[in-house]
């Protein structure tokens, strides 16, 4: 038994498969040998899924692990054409569209995009979290040791980046313009997941620059939803940032 198991551990290793497989091999069962071939690579290709989603969450940069099974919807005010079960099947992400979470600090932004991200994950789609002064910090590190590119190719592995609590302190000029800088090159070839508890408006605060604030706005909410959380800090769609909103969204379904 141990020769044969020695045997197929070298077979495998040529041919690059895993070494539970080998394990597996010398405990599964079938009726015939088809059924016994069958059921050991239908376990190796299930076992590769787990892994890949272990792997693809455990590098995602989440602080903390949720589901939607835990999160509470009700209070949460979602466009007409988005759902739990929407986000769920991640139709924002097929169709392109960036997702803009604004609510007061504590009120589920940070949570939901966790589980959004880690549904993504667990249907093999790349992602990172950030704290956006988290990244700015990595971005101005890597432009003053020279490594921004390689930074670059780093998050370019994902598919789907959030930005969580984006506005919380302002970013020095040279980050803003770093963050700005990646975010346009990623411009609809990667989907957005931003969270902030600032109203466009406000975002100049942050970035100092209004030429560079209002293209970033326009590039975030260009193909958009925006997902409001209650609080009382909540003005979002008095601001008129929110006409620019409505008018660009308008712009598209005419176009």
């Amino acid at each position: 038994m141990d020769d044969y198991k020695d045997a197929i551990a070298a077979c495998c290793k040529q041919l690059r498969l895993s070494v539970n497989l080998v394990e597996n091999a010398m405990i599964q069962t079938g009726e015939s040998h088809q059924e016994y071939l069958y059921n050991l690579l239908r376990d190796e290709v299930q076992y590769r899924k787990s892994t890949r989603v272990a792997k693809l969450i455990n590098t995602a940069g989440f602080p903390l692990q949720h589901s939607f099974t835990s999160f509470d919807p009700s209070e949460v005010q979602f466009p007409v054409s988005v759902t739990v079960e929407s986000l769920k099947a991640l139709d924002f992400y097929h169709s392109g569209n960036n997702l803009v979470m604004y609510g007061s600090t504590g009120t589920g932004k940070t949570m939901l995009s966790i589980c959004i991200g880690m549904e993504a994950c667990k249907k093999g789609i790349p992602v990172k979290f950030f704290r956006t002064a988290a990244l700015i910090n990595q971005l101005s590190e890597a432009q003053e040791h020279g490594t921004l590119s390689q930074l670059h190719r780093k998050m370019d592995k994902a598919e789907i980046i959030i930005l969580d609590e984006f506005g919380y302190v302002p970013y020095n000029r040279t980050g803003s313009q770093l963050l700005f800088d990646y975010l346009s090159e990623i411009h609809e070839k990667k989907v957005i997941i931003l969270n902030t508890n600032l109203e466009f408006s406000r975002w100049v605060n942050v970035l100092y620059d209004e030429q560079m604030t209002a293209a970033l706005v326009g590039r975030l909410m260009h193909h958009c939803h925006l997902i409001l959380f209650p609080g009382e800090n909540n003005r979002l769609r008095e601001s008129s940032i929110n006409e620019l909103f409505a008018s660009q969204k308008g712009g598209a379904q005419d176009g």
